[in-house]
C-alpha cells in the first residue's frame, strides 16, 4: 500500500483553523483552502514538502464556509487543480445565496457576530461537483482513498477516507475549546454551527464502522476513533428539534 503523508497547515495560531496536504508517491492534494489570503501559508507548507503549488493535483473543499473555502479560487488559478465539492453547497460557493449558521451554544451565538464567518471570498464553480450520494475515488490523482458525501455539519460536507483507515472529516467534529484548537485538543467538541448533530453523529459512527482510527479535522484534532465513538453517543443523546 502506498503510505500518504498527512500534512498540517496551521491557517490560524494553535490549529483554531487548519488545512491540510496529502501528499504521495504519485500525487498531492489540497483538503481544504483556508481563510481568503491563505495561500502565501499553503505555499510555505508546499515548500517544506518540495513541492509548489504546481504539485497539487487536486482541491478538495469539505464545506462552503469561509474558513476552509476562502483561498479555493485563488489556489486553483495559481496551481491548475480542479476544485471538487459537493452540490449540497454549490449555492453558497458561488456566492449565489449567503452561509446560515445554526449555533451549537453560546460560543457559536457570540462568534456570528463577529465579522470573521460573514467575510467575503472570491465565488467559484467546482471543476468536479458530487451530486447525491457519489463516491469520486482519488487513485487519479495518487492518492489511495475515496471522497463521499458526509452531510450535517452543511448540507454539502463531504470527507476523505484514506485507505490507511484515516479520515479528513472537516467540520464534522472539532477538538479543544471555542472554535478549537488552544488546548484539551484530544477532547471532541461540537464546531461552533452545526446544522444537524444527529445526522452528524450517524456519519461518524459509519466511519467508525467502516474502520477509520485516525479523524483529523478543521479546527484542532487528530482524534482517535475512541474519542470519536463517545463524541458521536453524546451527539446522538441531544433532543431533536
Amino acid at each position: 500500500m502506498n503510505t500518504v503523508k498527512i500534512v498540517r497547515i496551521p491557517i490560524l495560531p494553535m490549529h483554531m483553523v487548519n488545512s491540510h496536504l496529502l501528499v504521495g508517491p504519485d500525487g498531492c492534494i489540497l483538503v481544504d483552502a483556508g481563510l481568503p489570503g491563505s495561500e502565501n501559508k499553503i505555499k510555505k507548507a508546499l515548500a517544506k514538502e518540495r513541492l509548489t503549488f504546481k504539485d497539487i493535483k487536486l482541491i478538495v473543499v469539505t464545506h462552503a464556509h469561509v474558513d476552509h473555502a476562502g483561498s479555493a479560487a485563488i489556489i486553483r488559478e495559481l496551481s491548475g487543480a480542479p476544485i471538487l465539492a459537493h452540490e449540497g453547497d454549490a449555492k453558497h460557493f458561488n456566492r449565489e445565496t449567503p452561509m446560515t449558521f445554526c449555533p451549537t451554544g453560546w460560543f457559536g451565538r457570540l462568534f456570528i457576530k463577529t465579522p470573521l464567518m460573514l467575510e467575503p471570498y472570491i465565488g467559484f464553480e467546482p471543476d468536479v461537483l458530487l451530486t447525491k450520494h457519489d463516491v469520486i475515488n482519488l487513485e487519479r490523482y495518487g492518492i489511495p482513498g475515496v471522497v463521499k458525501h458526509t452531510p450535517g455539519h452543511t448540507a454539502g460536507s463531504v470527507s476523505i477516507e484514506l485507505a490507511s483507515n484515516e479520515a479528513l472529516v472537516g467540520d464534522l467534529v472539532a477538538s479543544g475549546i471555542l472554535l478549537g484548537g488552544i488546548v484539551r485538543t484530544s477532547h471532541a467538541i461540537r464546531p461552533p454551527f452545526e446544522d444537524d448533530p444527529h445526522r452528524v453523529a450517524r456519519e461518524l459512527t459509519r466511519l467508525l464502522d467502516s474502520g477509520v482510527e485516525k479523524f483529523y479535522m478543521g479546527h484542532g484534532g487528530p482524534l482517535k476513533a475512541s474519542e470519536i465513538h463517545r463524541h458521536a453517543q453524546t451527539l446522538m443523546m441531544l433532543p431533536k428539534k
